[in-house]
């Protein structure tokens, strides 16, 4: 990644401020603060149950928080309605399970956001979806169902599909973890091109590869906290905190 990508002249574009949230008794995310600048690639990792997920979805209220202020671009999140749809439509979203629609074709998958929400016309949605459906390496597959499709076809699908709305962050919350191993670089290699390309993004991922090659800034999590946050190269060879540490050293031997 470059450096000025990350660095502080970059202006922020997602900020978190002191975000609670709770699930019955479990309370999990706790006074968290994230400011995600433009252009910057930040992943997210640490044990099962630390809050990741969560903290994905909190970012288009797929979770809403119960206390402290999330913004998009300046402007804070909306409670529900049109200004939440909006805003939603900045913000893309790929998640562990494809969530395509099973009766509709990729290239109908990839067009209907334009058209329903921003209005383009169904030819402009179609060339549109045509070209992110040939960045992603499922061109040929536009006239398939969903079901026709490898776990990785879906997924690079799906990933055309937020791309389709041009979002101006993308949110990736596991998006490997349901695929074979095989087919696991082949989504990863999409995201990493997306991360040299300059889109900002949020990744949760369990993929160490992933975070050391595309990332700006590693946000290690546990317990509803973020315990640290470094550069690739300085958290994984020389994590601070014992947490950190320990979390590495069980996943990097293996």
């Amino acid at each position: 990644m470059s450096q000025d990508r990350a660095s502080g002249t970059q202006d922020a574009l997602v900020v978190l401020e002191r975000v609670n949230k709770h699930f019955g008794p479990l309370h999990v995310l706790r006074d968290v603060d994230l400011t995600v600048r433009r252009g910057e690639v930040v992943v997210v990792i640490g044990p099962s149950g630390s809050g990741k997920s969560t903290l994905c979805r909190t970012i288009n209220r797929l979770e809403p928080i119960d206390s402290g202020r999330i913004t998009i671009d300046g402007v804070p999140l909306p409670a529900e309605g049109k200004a939440l749809a909006r805003l939603r439509a900045d913000v893309g979203m790929v998640f562990q399970s494809f969530n395509l629609f099973a009766h509709k074709t990729v290239l109908e998958n990839v067009t209907l956001g334009p058209v329903k929400a921003k209005r383009a016309s169904r030819k402009e949605a179609q060339e549109q979806a045509m070209a992110l459906l040939e960045r992603v390496g499922v061109a040929n597959q536009a006239g398939k169902m969903p079901a026709q499709l490898s776990g990785g076809q879906q997924q690079r699908v799906a990933i055309a599909r937020a791309l389709a709305m041009r979002p101006k962050v993308m949110l990736f919350d596991e998006p490997t973890s349901a695929l074979d191993p095989e087919m696991i670089n082949e989504v990863l290699d999409v995201m990493t091109a997306l991360a040299h390309e300059g889109m900002t993004m949020v990744v949760v991922t369990h993929e160490m590869g992933f975070a050391r090659r595309a990332a700006d800034r590693v946000v290690f999590m546990d317990g509803g906290l973020i315990v640290e946050e470094a550069d690739p190269e300085t958290f994984f060879t020389a994590p601070r905190s014992e947490r950190a540490q320990d979390f590495l050293s069980k996943i990097l031997t293996h």
